[in-house]
């Protein structure tokens, strides 16, 4: 089967795309990679088929002051240029990054089936939940129902007019305006992640964090016999700034941290953070690496909140301390802290962070609540045969 996958060039997207390419392709498919110029000689290094992704850049007719224009019009434009060159790869399948919009138009143009891949939980609206975003936990009795209630209200008519765009966006291109949607959305998360839901859409199938390493060094951990505290800034935009630098410098063994800590600054993309600017200390080791080798020895992870760094770190059974920034950092804080693996800073200081890391090493109940999530992969179904039943 030959499938073609489309994700933007944010990491947190484009790397669940490329992990989905290598499981596709080791079963015995033929995945094509189209993505941002950034990230093709990344893929092409892991021996997949890759293509650039056309219209990323923003023109003149762009309006990035409206997300709903930025996503809707910006898709269509993007569908209606990357609509030859799918068709010159007659793909069987287009699986399309859910932030991605233009890969689903474009496969809808050209008569092809395609599904959707969401990188995190279902984020859907729902009837039976708070808006995502808000963090909060379903609301419970009369008092809970209704907050969640006056809440919904107030982002549906956002949701509204996101939908006349889209629809306009759609029309501009000879699509109908009502969208039918993927046959199929990956939902790409462990279940622990997942908030229980009483319209659980029919075509969401979840399969499963979507990892993938770009490198293949190893970061060496620093001298010492105590515990690993693993600082892994965000990859994304939107992530809080200054936290390798906060921890580098606060983080201290035998003041700070107990007597022979060591300390990894983990980057998966390049970064400023660490950056030469940056005095490392001789109990701490910065750098790129790659991090399923590095979790497997960590006793504590801080980490900016996006869902690839918090899957990874709970199938890996280890604790963290949260620092999200914005995007849907703050919505993933707030659920692997009900779910008991991790304590939430926000704002960052060094006194709160200090605090966090104390009171996740020393206490047990956080490394057996993240054991409990990443065991939860035992209930998720296979990507690879979802997308072959799509077809």
């Amino acid at each position: 089967m030959r499938v073609a996958l489309v994700a933007g060039p944010e990491a947190g997207h484009v790397f669940p795309a490329i992990a989905l390419c290598l499981r596709l392709a080791a079963a015995g498919d033929d995945p094509v990679l189209l993505t941002g110029t950034g990230w093709l000689d990344t893929a092409r290094r892991a021996g997949l088929d890759v293509v650039e992704l056309l219209g990323l850049d923003p023109d003149e007719s762009d309006d990035d002051t409206d997300a709903g224009a930025k996503l809707h019009h910006r898709a269509a434009r993007m569908a209606a240029l990357n609509l030859p060159v799918l068709r010159d790869l007659q793909p069987d399948l287009v699986v399309s990054d859910v932030i991605t919009v233009c890969g689903g138009m474009a496969a809808e143009l050209a008569g092809i089936p395609w599904i959707e891949l969401s990188p995190h939980p279902l984020y859907l609206p729902s009837r039976g939940l708070p808006p995502i975003g808000s963090g909060l936990a379903p609301g419970t009795g009369i008092r809970g129902r209704l907050r969640d209630s006056i809440m919904r209200e107030f982002t549906a008519r956002s949701i509204r007019a996101g939908g006349r765009q889209r629809a306009q966006a759609r029309q501009g291109i000879g699509l109908p305006g009502m969208d039918p949607g993927p046959r199929r959305r990956l939902i790409a998360t462990l279940p622990a992640l997942e908030v229980p839901r009483p319209d659980w859409p029919a075509e969401a199938v979840v399969v499963g964090p979507l990892h993938f390493e770009p490198t293949t060094d190893v970061l060496a951990l620093p001298p010492g016999a105590g515990p690993v505290i693993v600082v892994a800034p965000s990859t994304a935009s939107t992530g809080t700034a200054g936290l390798a630098e906060l921890a580098l410098e606060h983080l201290i063994p035998g003041e700070t941290l107990p007597v022979g800590s060591r300390l990894v600054v983990s980057q998966l993309v390049s970064s400023g953070s660490g950056g030469d600017d940056v005095v490392v200390p001789p109990w701490a080791v910065v750098g790129l690496g790659r991090q399923d080798d590095l979790l497997r020895q960590a006793d504590v992870v801080v980490c900016g909140g996006g869902h690839g760094m918090l899957s990874k770190t709970l199938l890996a059974g280890v604790p963290m301390v949260v620092v999200p920034g914005g995007g849907d950092q703050w919505e993933l804080a707030n659920r692997v802290v009900r779910q008991g693996s991790a304590r939430l800073v926000r704002p960052l200081s060094a006194d709160a962070l200090i605090a966090g890391v104390t009171e996740v090493l020393s206490d047990p109940g956080y490394r057996q609540a993240a054991r409990r999530a990443g065991e939860s992969i035992a209930g998720v179904s296979d990507p690879v045969a979802v997308c072959r039943a799509a077809v």
